[in-house]
């Protein structure tokens, strides 16, 4: 396991003036947004003082650079080959879903997603004047999967745009090749745009395979926009630089289409922040990696310890938590209590769509002695 991971302590985060440590008074311990508490890559840090150090902060634009450091990292991580040309920058994730919807969509067109699922899905969706459709996840024998005949229904029923969370935000779960090629092939029957939000992709954790879904073939990549993106597994969201990848001629006219100030929003500094991550940050990533499949297992046992009335289903990538709370003694929705009662900040179960209700989501890109604090106070509100 890399060295240092552990070594960030409280103090030091608290003097962090992000949201995430500035959202709520200082007694609490905040572990509701998905922003990791360790110490930046060293080459992301070198990326970042260099621009400083020159004065290169200006307006954002999209370097061949960028298409081809992405391209190299997929190549290395994922055997996918990605055309550099292929790769567009673009601010954030959710801001290229919100600019394809209103390319693809006309007002009232469905957009299909997993429920439960990260929560600007549903806000997004709204903005884009779409309406949202949901094809919530089923609980199988290997966790959460997709329920490819409400899936199917749904395409059935007229839904224009699939917006497909892999690995998924907050379950964890990283979707089979097999479940993937069955979505294509609905999506290809339907008439069915995919929009593979992958943001999470690079934190696939032992046992489990990331299976990008350009890399699925014809029909797939035909009616698919995949998005990248360093900002999670390299914890720089607040520099704004993601990228749509696009593998076929109907996907190029759609980004095509895309304004120029969309560019604009994007940061230049998280463009060379992003470079240097796709280059020279795949050793701190599978330290990275290693701290991630420490912690949850440390979670397992935490819960097992503190909380044995919690469920909670091991994700297979990433670092959130979905906890089923519904089996402890709560007097209410379960993230007030023990934001309440336990001064621990988590994100509410509901946000991510009715079939949260009961669950929380906890922030597990934390040190071994945090993640400790953090199920301590959980179980001081519920005692």
């Amino acid at each position: 396991m890399g060295a240092g991971f552990d070594d960030v302590t409280l103090d030091e985060l608290y003097r962090r003036r992000s949201y995430k440590w500035r959202a709520y008074p200082p007694d609490v311990l905040p572990a509701f947004v998905a922003e990791m508490d360790f110490q930046l890559a060293p080459p992301v840090t070198a990326a970042i003082i260099e621009a400083a150090t020159t004065g290169d902060c200006g307006y954002a634009w999209p370097t061949a650079e960028l298409g081809a450091s992405l391209s190299e990292f997929a190549q290395h991580r994922f055997s996918w080959y990605v055309d550099p040309a292929d790769v567009v920058l673009i601010p954030d994730v959710m801001a290229g879903v919100l600019e394809l919807l209103r390319l693809l969509c006309e007002p009232g067109d469905g957009v299909v997603i997993n429920t439960p699922v990260y929560p600007p899905f549903f806000s997004h969706i709204e903005e884009a004047r779409c309406r949202v459709v949901e094809a919530p996840l089923a609980l199988g024998p290997r966790g959460y999967e997709l329920d490819l005949e409400a899936v199917e229904a749904a395409f059935r029923n007229g839904a224009r745009v699939y917006l497909l969370c892999n690995p998924h935000n907050p379950t964890g779960r990283v979707f089979s090749r097999q479940e993937l090629q069955r979505v294509a092939e609905l999506a290809e029957r339907h008439n069915v745009v995919v929009l593979a939000d992958e943001i999470h992709a690079p934190m696939a954790l032992p046992g489990a395979t990331h299976v990008p879904f350009l890399t699925l073939g014809e029909p797939a990549v035909s009616r698919c926009v995949a998005f990248a993106s360093a900002s999670k597994a390299w914890n720089i969201p607040g520099l704004k630089c993601a990228q749509a990848v696009v593998a076929a001629d109907p996907m190029r006219a759609v980004v095509g289409r895309l304004r120029e100030d969309v560019v604009f929003r994007s940061g230049h500094v998280g463009v060379l922040a992003s470079i240097a991550a796709y280059r020279d940050g795949v050793t701190w990533l599978d330290d990275l990696i290693a701290v991630l499949d420490r912690n949850r297992t440390l979670m397992r046992e935490l819960l097992a310890e503190f909380l044995p009335g919690a469920g909670y289903v091991t994700p297979e990538g990433g670092y959130l938590g979905w906890i089923d709370c519904r089996g402890l003694a709560v007097d209410g929705e379960p993230a007030s209590v023990f934001l309440d009662r336990g001064r621990v900040a988590l994100r509410p179960g509901v946000d991510f769509g009715a079939n949260g209700m009961g669950f929380v989501r906890v922030t597990m890109g934390t040190t071994a002695e945090i993640l400790r604090e953090i199920v301590v106070r959980m179980r001081a509100a519920v005692a």
